[in-house]
């Protein structure tokens, strides 16, 4: 694999940001192996692909959790090995405790992440630009983000994968604001109401995503599929199963795993960042080659 850390200036964010890219890098090769007689093979291995000019891959926007960057996700987690073997690119930007809102507080991480991100990617890198090769799957606070950034932009994600996402968006916005307005969320997690801000407000706003989904749909736009997983033993798994609903009475392509005997830790995360690589996502397990 091919694992670097991008670090660039956001015009959306305001500051220079880290990105974690992943390219699968370990089966293709410079030169024609079964041509030249060269490359080392284990008995039965086949020879390696060849690089060739405008190759490209598909794409799953990995999205961290609350309280970590886009490093701790592959230094606690093995998603850079299931990327290699599903040959697919990861992008993981580090958005902070954003939930990847266009904050009250003045930061555009939304604005980021679906205007400014898979512009700077593509272009930069070897990343297909069509929206069947692009993914979003985020575990914690990032599966969240990624719930709410694909309802809200149905254009740019064929599938989302929101493992254990029940704290930020919702689609009872109802929800959000008992938490905004409870004295827990106000004394303990201040940032909760100086990302999103006046509980009395959400109503109809741009962090109401049942009012944008609905906009979406009444527009004709087409949504992505959805897969939701959770831990039987999760705190937010009520949360988490109420939003399964929700997308369920509005017509929406949904799946939901209810893990059990996971809690709200790396344990699922990682065991399901893979069956999402593995088994979910419908990834070509290819190289995209130019025609």
């Amino acid at each position: 694999m091919a694992i670097m850390r991008f670090n660039y200036r956001s015009q959306e964010i305001g500051h220079y940001v880290d990105i974690t890219v992943v390219l699968p890098t370990d089966e293709y090769s410079y030169y024609d192996e079964q041509k030249e007689g060269r490359g080392f093979h284990l008995p039965g291995e086949k020879p390696k692909a060849v690089y060739r000019p405008g190759m490209k891959f598909q794409t799953v926007y990995l999205i961290h959790g609350g309280g970590d960057d886009d490093s701790l996700t592959y230094r606690y987690t093995s998603a850079e090995r299931y990327a290699q073997r599903n040959h697919v690119m990861l992008v993981t930007p580090n958005i902070a405790n954003s939930f990847g809102v266009d904050t009250e507080y003045g930061v555009k991480y939304a604005s980021f992440l679906t205007k400014e991100l898979p512009v700077v990617i593509r272009t930069l890198f070897a990343s297909s630009p069509r929206r069947e090769d692009n993914f979003i799957l985020g575990y914690a606070m990032g599966g969240n983000v990624a719930l709410g950034t694909a309802l809200m932009h149905p254009e740019l994600y064929a599938e989302c994968v929101d493992i254990s996402g029940g704290i930020g968006m919702t689609l009872h916005t109802e929800t959000l604001a008992e938490e905004l307005n409870s004295d827990h969320f106000k004394n303990h997690f201040r940032i909760y109401n100086t990302t999103f801000g006046d509980a009395e407000r959400l109503e109809g706003s741009r962090f109401d995503i049942r009012a944008q989904t609905l906009a979406h749909l009444k527009n004709g736009d087409t949504p992505c599929k959805f897969h939701v997983i959770c831990g039987s033993d999760e705190f937010i798994r009520v949360r988490v199963e109420a939003d399964v609903s929700a997308l369920r009475e509005l017509g929406l392509d949904v799946e939901y795993t209810c893990a059990q005997g996971y809690a709200h830790d790396f344990r699922i995360w990682d065991d399901y960042i893979a069956i999402a690589l593995d088994q979910m996502l419908p990834l070509k397990r290819s190289a995209i080659w130019p025609e």
